[in-house]
């Protein structure tokens, strides 16, 4: 086994995020894969136009936790066709998208101005720090090879006493070394120790952690398409039963036994408003 195979396989085990170590060649040829790769799966639209399939989840885990206030300036990190941030529009005086594919343009949502912003492979945000009081990244960390370097930058962008918002399968959502059905060549979860201990080392504070998504839940969109994650009932009773502790801790399910689990994670995130409370880096 060679070292790339030895990686990948310690990735599949979960003991590793796969891509987050690489070198800026191979960051870019992930971005090169990966920037049109949602938009080409769904270049179809949303059924229904304007509408967010994950509505409810959303404001379950999400929306609901933010304070009762008007935020300056939100930063959807790609936020595609900006669906996702429609109910933030009303509380929002602008709102910046972070997105790569050139299939997404719209000027505003819900009346507040709306500016497309292209990121940059190296995972460097091209906003000055302290310049967003929200950030939204819905299921969009595990297309991205440098989770590190992005949560990182969310946090300098990020004015203190601001809010980050995300949402991330944690996985592995099949073998990626091979072609994947309804997936983008690149997309991996992330493993939730991993994810916590990258959050907790960019100096976040930790507001509410939930998993989310069981595996079965998404099955009922056999009978009820495209409906499922917008319904509030169908979001409690996920969260329920994602709360049992009997549900195996596995990364890289190889068995259907091992598939039945929480698949997701959904994060409400702050940046504390001075130094002295920060959380010190690990």
């Amino acid at each position: 086994m060679n070292e790339d195979q030895a990686c990948v396989e310690a990735a599949l085990r979960g003991e590793l995020l796969y891509g987050d170590d690489f070198g800026q060649e191979e960051i870019d040829a992930w971005f090169e894969e990966e920037r049109e790769g949602y938009f080409n799966l769904h270049r179809a639209g949303r059924p229904v136009p304007g509408a967010y399939e994950f509505g409810a989840l959303a404001q379950q885990h999400g929306f609901r936790w933010l304070p009762a206030c008007t935020f300056d300036h939100a930063l959807g990190i790609g936020s595609a066709d900006g669906a996702e941030l429609a109910p933030l529009a009303p509380r929002t005086r602008r709102i910046s998208i972070l997105e790569p594919s050139e299939g997404y343009s719209l000027s505003s949502i819900g009346g507040t101005p709306v500016t497309y912003v292209k990121p940059h492979p190296s995972g460097r945000l091209p906003f000055p720090a302290g310049t967003c009081d929200l950030i939204v990244g819905f299921n969009v960390l595990h297309h991205v090879p440098n989770v590190s370097t992005v949560i990182g930058e969310m946090y300098r962008v990020l004015e203190p006493g601001g809010f980050v918002l995300l949402r991330e399968p944690t996985h592995s959502m099949g073998d990626w070394r091979t072609p994947r059905r309804g997936l983008t060549p690149r997309e991996r979860g992330i493993p939730l120790k991993m994810f916590r201990e990258i959050v907790q080392r960019a100096r976040f504070q930790i507001v509410r952690e939930t998993r989310c998504m069981f595996s079965l839940t998404s099955r009922l969109a056999w009978f009820w398409p495209e409906k499922v994650w917008r319904s509030n009932g169908v979001v409690m009773l996920d969260r329920l039963l994602c709360a049992l502790p009997v549900w195996p801790d596995v990364y890289h399910a190889r068995n259907a036994i091992q598939k039945l689990r929480p698949t997701s994670v959904a994060y409400v995130l702050s940046k504390p408003r001075t130094a002295a409370n920060a959380r010190p880096a690990t």
